[in-house]
């Protein structure tokens, strides 16, 4: 069985979600509480394998909640939240920065056209982080004084032409791209294009939250967009993305790929198949396999590819897989990743 605490302000939605998520044989509630003050109470008594987190609670919140919880008695965290209201989308983010793994919708009532969809997503999720195997996050601002500086990796000389830089990213993604963008120079002269798998109605807000720290622009995609260097453009919602020989970005509702749309595999291949030796492939940490294979058509194109190793990843099953297939030139954490696409562009 997997034990869920759930954390809600409102008492009818409280009790929505416990009937919904005990509506699944194998997962089994713990406790419900009103708010984050309480579900630190609640981990002094009980071991909950997942926690579903709302953001606005009074006492304390769902991101401050995160934070302690994260920093105290480490958890997997699903963030639940019925509001797409940009400010609340933006501190789901920072609670995914905090240390929440997922950020999924509030089911609407049982007579809405999305329900049934809504509540598997959130079974789904649920089931699928009770599997991760989260750390103790410390307080950023206490570490950040020790942390090394980033250096340039050795790219071998490589002085080849990058024309386009795609990255792909699932469970634990969103740091690990914020990482690497907000690392990028604001004369970084390549467009950047990503794939982070998540919850339909979050996109818009990813990249609201990718902005506060990256010096390049970051867009959501449009069909048929001009990509301009130093730009970074992001997969909209049940859209796959790659590009077309005019340079241009193309979206396309063909069937999923791993049963994900949008789906990292459509944008290696398309780039494998456009720029050849001229594209730079990075595939971060996400569970499944969805770019594992397309990283390494991308490197027998010529292409230089990044995975993301082990002890950064949140899960290493993408990145993992890639590996295993010897699809990754480099095995690097996000933070030197950032460093060799700086020494490659800047070396072009």
């Amino acid at each position: 069985m997997i034990k869920v605490l759930v954390v809600e302000d409102s008492s009818v939605a409280r009790e929505f979600l416990v009937h919904i998520l005990d509506s699944d044989p194998e997962i089994e509630i713990i406790g419900a509480v009103s708010n984050g003050m309480q579900a630190l109470e609640a981990l002094k008594q009980k071991t909950p394998d997942v926690i579903t987190m709302d953001i606005h609670m009074p006492e304390m919140n769902g991101f401050e909640a995160t934070r302690r919880i994260m920093e105290t008695s480490p958890t997997p965290i699903v963030i639940v939240t019925a509001s797409w209201d940009p400010r609340e989308v933006g501190t789901s983010f920072r609670a995914i920065e905090a240390g929440a793994l997922a950020a999924v919708p509030r089911p609407q009532g049982l007579g809405h056209p999305d329900f049934e969809s809504n509540a598997r997503e959130l079974i789904k999720t649920v089931k699928l982080m009770s599997e991760v195997k989260v750390v103790r996050r410390w307080n950023r601002a206490r570490v950040a004084n020790s942390a090394p500086p980033v250096r340039d990796i050795d790219v071998n000389g490589d002085h080849r032409e990058i024309k386009v830089v795609a990255i792909g990213a699932s469970t634990g993604g969103p740091v690990a791209v914020q990482t690497i963008l907000s690392a990028l120079p604001k004369d970084f002269s390549v467009a950047v294009l990503i794939v982070q798998h998540m919850a339909p109605g979050f996109t818009q807000g990813f990249v609201e939250w990718l902005n506060l720290n990256s010096r390049l622009p970051v867009h959501l995609a449009i069909h048929e967009e001009a990509m301009l260097c130093g730009h970074v453009y992001v997969a909209p919602d049940s859209f796959h993305m790659g590009v077309n020989v005019r340079g241009r970005i193309a979206l396309s509702q063909e069937v999923p790929e791993y049963g994900l749309r949008p789906s990292v595999s459509y944008l290696f291949r398309s780039l494998a198949e456009v720029y050849g030796r001229k594209g730079v492939g990075v595939l971060l940490t996400g569970m499944g396999k969805d770019g594992a294979a397309e990283l390494l058509l991308m490197k027998a194109r010529g292409a230089i590819t990044f995975a993301q190793d082990g002890e950064s990843s949140v899960v290493h099953g993408m990145p993992g897989e890639a590996i295993k297939l010897e699809a990754a030139t480099y095995v690097l954490s996000p933070e030197k990743i950032a460093a060799a696409l700086q020494s490659l562009v800047k070396n072009a």
